[in-house]
């Protein structure tokens, strides 16, 4: 019975650490990445980290604003699947996207 309890508990720990995901735009043309980044922001995502004075500024390029943008607007939506498509401009990553000095966020906060 111990031995039970002990696997589910080591189950719902590996659960629990692998939940996290982000959403990143994919290589794609600017044009595209721009209209992500432009609706992520106008509607609801948290741009301003990557405002010119903001930490996540640079590099300052479409996709790395774009890859905070969509992912702020992500997370806000509950990592809902369908909130990280931006007509198929972004996907979903289990892989952290933040850089030195620019943290993405993994929850809604």
């Amino acid at each position: 019975m111990a031995s039970l309890h002990l696997a589910v508990l080591l189950l719902l720990a590996f659960t629990a650490s692998s939940s996290a995901s982000w959403c990143v735009c994919k290589d794609g043309n600017e044009a595209s990445l721009q209209k992500a980044l432009d609706y992520a922001c106008g509607a609801g995502a948290d741009c301003n980290p990557i405002k010119q004075t903001g930490p996540c500024y640079n590099p300052n390029t479409v996709r790395a604003h774009c890859n905070y943008a969509v992912n702020s607007y992500f997370q806000k939506k509950g990592q809902a699947p369908l909130a990280c498509d931006f007509a198929g401009a972004a996907t979903v990553s289990a892989s952290d996207p933040s850089t030195t000095g620019c943290s993405y966020p993994a929850s809604a906060r």
